[in-house]
């Protein structure tokens, strides 16, 4: 994992080919179908760009859309492995209705179909490394299937250190000790705080929680109004000079009121010289603190052996 996190501003450096490019026809929508780390580009990408006609679909089969919105969709069955079974569910049953498909995987079931039924794919680098940690190579993969030459240019002038969070990812882990974290950002910023959730998850071995400014405040926050049981919370709050002044103020509000009760909150402002910098940089921290997190637990990073249970479980 160490590696993969070290090594992560290299993902940046793939050029993805689409094989079998020339069957794209006209879509006006991309719906994405992935589990886990295989949707993640997605969230990604609407937060560069709120406003892009991306739908994740994360389940079986097809989404319940009706048959002509699918029909002027780009649907792309996403897996890093290339064997989910949810999305060769979706796979399938869109080939089965003739629908516009497509496919990002590193191989497995996913690329065998996507080469038996001559289809447009993009073939991402298996380096071995975990899905959540490929991020990188799925963004610009789903990037390319977009053919927005913005977001490209924007992934391909990246420039990030990777050892630069170390330390400061090290030091917000001892600060989690003992405690479960809550990651909240701006509705804009919903997929960098998934992220942080999952990566605390998969990577630390610990429960973490993500909610959204302002909804938040309509509800979760009267939550914590039981100061004994949550105490067990630390607050994180993923700050961006970007987000609506009123949501900023709400950050603030939220940040005093807790502190009145005690409670712990944390602010980490996103900073970058573009949005994607600020995205990466930001989960690049949430890397090394989930890492760190898992050692001070004795914990292995790398490995996921409840998932690999449960699937074995429900064959």
């Amino acid at each position: 994992m160490e590696e993969a996190i070290k090594s992560f501003n290299e993902q940046f450096l793939f050029d993805p080919v689409i094989v079998n490019g020339e069957k794209l026809t006209n879509h006006k929508n991309i719906v994405l179908a992935g589990m886990g780390g295989s949707h993640l580009a997605a969230g990604i990408i609407k937060s560069y760009k709120p406003g892009i006609d991306i739908y994740v679909h994360r389940a079986y089969d097809l989404p319940p859309y009706d048959d002509e919105f699918l029909k002027d969709s780009l649907l792309i069955a996403s897996s890093y492995s290339g064997n989910t079974e949810e999305v060769i569910s979706f796979l399938d049953e869109g080939l089965a209705k003739g629908y516009q498909m497509a496919v990002i995987s590193t191989g497995g079931a996913l690329i065998e179909k996507a080469k038996e039924f001559n289809l447009p794919h993009i073939e991402i680098p298996d380096t071995g490394i975990q899905p959540r940690s490929a991020l990188g190579y799925s963004t610009i993969a789903l990037a390319k299937f977009i053919k927005d030459d913005e977001i490209l240019r924007e992934l391909k002038n990246i420039k990030l250190d990777p050892e630069e969070f170390r330390s400061s990812g090290e030091e917000l882990a001892r600060g989690l000790e003992n405690k479960i974290p809550i990651i909240y950002s701006s509705t804009d910023n919903l997929g960098i705080a998934y992220n942080w959730k999952i990566k605390m998850n998969e990577t630390g071995k610990i429960p973490a929680f993500y909610n959204i400014f302002p909804e938040m405040n309509h509800n979760e926050i009267v939550g914590f109004d039981n100061v004994e049981l949550s105490k067990n919370f630390k607050f994180i709050i993923l700050k961006d000079r970007d987000d609506h002044k009123m949501v900023q103020k709400r950050m603030e509000v939220f940040e005093k009121i807790f502190e009145e009760k005690g409670l712990e909150v944390i602010k980490l402002e996103l900073e970058g010289e573009n949005t994607f910098e600020k995205i990466f940089k930001s989960l690049l921290l949430a890397d090394w603190t989930a890492l760190s997190v898992a050692k001070i637990y004795g914990s292995d990073p790398e490995k996921v052996p409840t998932i690999e249970k449960f699937k074995s479980l429900i064959k």
